[in-house]
């Protein structure tokens, strides 16, 4: 964290009162986020968002609104759920001179931020509150939510764009992948498994995080226990099974994202029962059948769009996903389209996993 000049629009905010320290909060990389502390020793969290990134803001606050709004009125403690600090006219979030988009809210005490899980409880405990997140929201209608992200996970989508990429080869490197497109092709029929249930009917429209990682959840720092979700920048309608997926896609590697050597990267079938065990209890009886039954869909999907993605922006010259080398999102493709053969490998385990929590 480093000490910075608080911001002016931060007095455009119903404090408690006069704001007197600012410093850089987090490791986020796409929004401003500054922790400001007011002479009542209140702390809070500004933030400017990035419109480089959310094209359409005024629709990302309204989300936000909603549903932290309507998540404030589930929980037994303000500290379980993020609220918006009013400005001073009574509006949620404030728009500069500039045409800016600022929020500000109450910081949770007592919390902390895991970059990475140090134990399986961490892990259980983000699928606690994850799973908590879906029964907190199961009421409420998500299709009254903007999206925000056209075709976020509408994975067949996401095949159409590869296609283009790849009919196009505009940086002549599909020669150099001819083993990851095959993988992918070999997976195209599977990509509407999701899609053609909700077209169905067969599982419902949710209110979903769409970024389900562990740094997305504030625990407790002195019991270690979940408090709440975070970073709702990208909550919208989608599916269930694919917030429950993104997580396992994330969190069940026994490697990183990007890395070179596959044998190192393995699907771990003890973490896997140890986030389901977390989420389940959590949700409840707010699942429905069907959904229950496609949470191991939700992980193959997440993980095969994912590996989709990396290898479209690659084909693409890498023009969307930050890379550190040239081969970055050729490695990050990798070593998605393997998790995904791993869970193919454990599939009848995974399936059990999810029918015996």
């Amino acid at each position: 964290m480093q000490t910075v000049n608080i911001p002016q629009q931060t007095y455009a905010f119903e404090l408690d009162g006069e704001p007197i320290y600012a410093t850089t909060y987090g490791n986020g990389h796409i929004n401003d986020t500054i922790l400001v502390l007011d002479s009542t020793a209140r702390l809070y969290v500004l933030q400017r968002i990035n419109q480089n990134v959310f094209r359409n803001p005024q629709a990302v606050m309204e989300n936000v609104l909603a549903v932290t709004t309507y998540l404030g009125k589930q929980v037994d403690e303000q500290r379980k759920a993020l609220v918006l600090v009013p400005t001073k006219t009574g509006d949620r979030w404030l728009v500069d001179e500039q045409g800016e988009y600022w929020r500000l809210y109450y910081f949770i005490s007592d919390s902390l931020v895991l970059q990475q899980a140090q134990s399986p409880d961490d892990f259980r405990e983000s699928g606690i509150a994850f799973g908590r997140f879906q029964r907190q929201l199961a009421a409420f209608p998500a299709d009254t939510l903007h999206e925000t992200i056209p075709h976020f996970h509408d994975t067949p989508h996401r095949f159409a764009t590869f296609h283009k990429v790849l009919k196009a080869d505009a940086h002549n490197r599909a020669k150099n992948v001819a083993k990851e497109i095959e993988f992918a092709l070999g997976h195209e029929a599977y990509a509407s498994t999701l899609m053609n249930l909700l077209e169905s009917g067969e599982i419902p429209l949710r209110v979903t995080h769409n970024d389900t990682k562990l740094n997305n959840v504030l625990f407790d720092r002195n019991t270690r226990k979940s408090v709440c979700v975070v970073d709702l920048d990208t909550v919208m309608p989608g599916l269930s099974v694919n917030d429950f997926g993104d997580s396992i896609r994330y969190g069940a590697s026994t490697a990183t994202e990007d890395e070179t050597d596959l044998s190192k990267v393995n699907f771990s079938l003890p973490l896997f029962k140890t986030y389901s065990a977390g989420f389940l209890q959590s949700c409840g009886e707010s699942l429905t059948p069907a959904e229950r039954n496609h949470l191991c869909d939700g992980a193959k999907m997440m993980t095969l769009e994912c590996g989709l993605r990396f290898l479209t922006d690659y084909l693409d010259g890498d023009t969307y996903f930050g890379i550190k080398h040239e081969n970055h999102n050729l490695d990050r493709c990798r070593t998605q389209f393997k998790l995904v053969a791993e869970m193919e490998k454990h599939w009848n385990d995974m399936q059990q996993v999810i029918k015996t929590t």
